[in-house]
Formats: C-alpha cells, sequence, structure tokens
C-alpha cells in the first residue's frame, strides 16, 4: 500500500532476522522483556538533560515507580509530559525508553516523568490503565509535581493507549484537566482483524499479529473486559471532550488501521487532530532516538508539539484568571 521500508529501518529489521530469535509470542513474559531490555542497549544513551530522578508516586496500588527528566535547572519547566512506555502492557521499562525520554524533555522544555505502570500477565487489566490514570491524576493533584502546569499524556503503542484511556477517564471523571495527548500508534482497540493486521502478520517485522494477540492474552485474558472502552478505547461510544491529539502512525505496522481511525474518531467528535503518518516505517520506530534519523525527527516534532499545547493552555489559564478579577 503505502512506500517500501525505510534503509535504516530494514537494516534494523535485518539484524533482527540475523540474530534468529523465536518470535515473541513463543517467549515467556520474562524473556520477552530480556528481549525488549537487549534493544534498549541498542538505542544507546539519550542526550543529557539537567536533572534525572526517580521517584514513587502514590497510587491506589500502593506506589509506582517513576523517573523525573528535567531539560533545564534555570527555573520550572512550562509543563509536565506524562509518558507512558510501549510494550503491549507486558513488557518495557523505564531504562529501555530512557533515551526516547530524554529527547522528548530537550525537545519540549517541558519535564517528562516517564511512568513505570505495573505488567501484565501478573496484573491484567485494569492495572496499568488505573497506575496510568492515578500518574497523571497525582502529578496534576496540590502535592503533585505540576504545581499548576499545564499537563501533557503521552505514550507509544500500549503506552499509547494508556495515554487515551487517561485522557477519557480524566474527561469522565472531570479531571484533571489536559493540555494535549501524543498518541504514537496507539494500540487503540482490541479487534484485531483490520486489514493492517493481517497485512503484518509475518515474523519479519518488530511486532506481528500473533504478538498482539498474546499482549492482548497476558493484559485482558477475559475476552468480555476487552470491549471496555478503557481497555479499547475506540469502543468508546463518545470521544468529544478530550484534549487536542498528536497521533503518529507507521505504515509497516499491525496498528496503522486503528491508528487512523483513532485520528479520524477524534476529529469526528471535534477534537482538534495533527495526525503524522510515517510511510516507509516501522512499529517501534518512535524510540528508535540515535538509530533512525525518522525517529530523532518524530520526537523532534513531537516536542514542538507539546510545547505548543502547553503555551497555549498556559495562555488560556492566565486569560481566565484574569477575567475572573
Amino acid at each position: 500500500m503505502g512506500h517500501s521500508v525505510h534503509p535504516q529501518a530494514q537494516y534494523l529489521l535485518d539484524g533482527k532476522a540475523a540474530a534468529g530469535l523465536p518470535p515473541l509470542w513463543e517467549l515467556s513474559p520474562d524473556e520477552g522483556r530480556a528481549v525488549v531490555e537487549a534493544n534498549g542497549a541498542l538505542i544507546g544513551a539519550g542526550p543529557s538533560v539537567a536533572s534525572v530522578r526517580d521517584i514513587t508516586i502514590p497510587s491506589q496500588a500502593g506506589g509506582m515507580p517513576a523517573r523525573v527528566y528535567s531539560p533545564s535547572d534555570a527555573g520550572p519547566a512550562p509543563g509536565v509530559v506524562v509518558y507512558y512506555h510501549g510494550g503491549g502492557w507486558v513488557v518495557g521499562s523505564l531504562d529501555s525508553w530512557d533515551a526516547c525520554c530524554r529527547v522528548l524533555a530537550v525537545s519540549s522544555g517541558c519535564d517528562v516523568v516517564s511512568v513505570d505502570y505495573r505488567l501484565a500477565p501478573e496484573h491484567v487489566f485494569p492495572a496499568a490503565a488505573d497506575d496510568a490514570f492515578d500518574a497523571a491524576a497525582w502529578i496534576a493533584s496540590p502535592d503533585g509535581l505540576a504545581a499548576g502546569r499545564p499537563i501533557v499524556v503521552a505514550g507509544d503503542s500500549a503506552g499509547g493507549n494508556l495515554a487515551l484511556v487517561t485522557a477519557l477517564r480524566a474527561r469522565d471523571a472531570g479531571g484533571p484537566a489536559l493540555a494535549m495527548q501524543l498518541l504514537v500508534y496507539p494500540v487503540a482497540d482490541s479487534d484485531l482483524d483490520r486489514r493492517s493486521y493481517h497485512e503484518y502478520d509475518g515474523d519479519e517485522f518488530i511486532i506481528n499479529r500473533g504478538d498482539m494477540v498474546w499482549f492482548w492474552d497476558h493484559y485482558a485474558p477475559d475476552p468480555a473486559v476487552r470491549v471496555n472502552p478503557y481497555a479499547s478505547p475506540l469502543r468508546a461510544g463518545d470521544l468529544t471532550g478530550l484534549p487536542p491529539a498528536y497521533v503518529i502512525t507507521a505504515e509497516h505496522d499491525p496498528l496503522r488501521d486503528e491508528g487512523f481511525e483513532c485520528a479520524e474518531r477524534l476529529r469526528a467528535a471535534r477534537v482538534p487532530v495533527e495526525h503524522r503518518h510515517f510511510g516507509s516505517q516501522i512499529h517501534g520506530f518512535f524510540t528508535f532516538v540515535n538509530v533512525l534519523d525518522d525517529a530523532d525527527r518524530a520526537v523532534a516534532d513531537a516536542g514542538v508539539a507539546i510545547r505548543a499545547a502547553v503555551d497555549a493552555a498556559a495562555s488560556g489559564a492566565s486569560a481566565a484568571a484574569a477575567a475572573e478579577e
């Protein structure tokens, strides 16, 4: 349908093939996690930032680890990005997403809080969704990190699912207010029969349909749960009232079609949407900063969009405050 795979991305895929690893869906969760951590080592170090500190965010489950990246020590950053890493709710960690979060902090000029939500199958739905919402709610709270600054929710793949679900839950719960949602090839639905799932059913790509079945089977083993909008946000009947969305999709990706549908559904609900499609890229490309030029560009551009949304939210808030005086 689209272009051929970008040569840099093809080099990654060739490396994956040469390594001769079994497909993810044949591995145990722990084996899958080890593979993803090895990918993190391949990406290497991200740019230096003013400070990186590990914190614990209070939550219903008794607290979750998180890592805060502050791009500058010249006073508080203009906003806070709550970042949920990808990995199908099963794999991925603060360490393997470290470089990507650093680039996002630098490009947005905002503090980035990477959230170490609970993983499946040890913790099935709604654990990750609860943690994701709890993190944003605490950061926005009077005791939280934001201290009145605008908040953006962001994530890739399963993390994009958690960002969109957090936006839905925040709307349904009457807060916290969010300035933007960054949805990078989000898992938006549990329907694994869209055309792109069947188009990318082989083992030659980063993930395929079999991997997505494996992810869902670990995260939401009960099929009845998968239609819950907080698991499959495209099942929400109404997407009005959500924050502006910046949606990134990749052509060579089983999640491509639901990413497009997500952008279309949000637009139809009158949510402002900017949709960037990378026609020669593969699922997972966004996190391969230092390795793929498109990743460096995508994360940098997303940072610019975040900064614009944060500045708009801050000026809107100050205008509202002035009107009240």
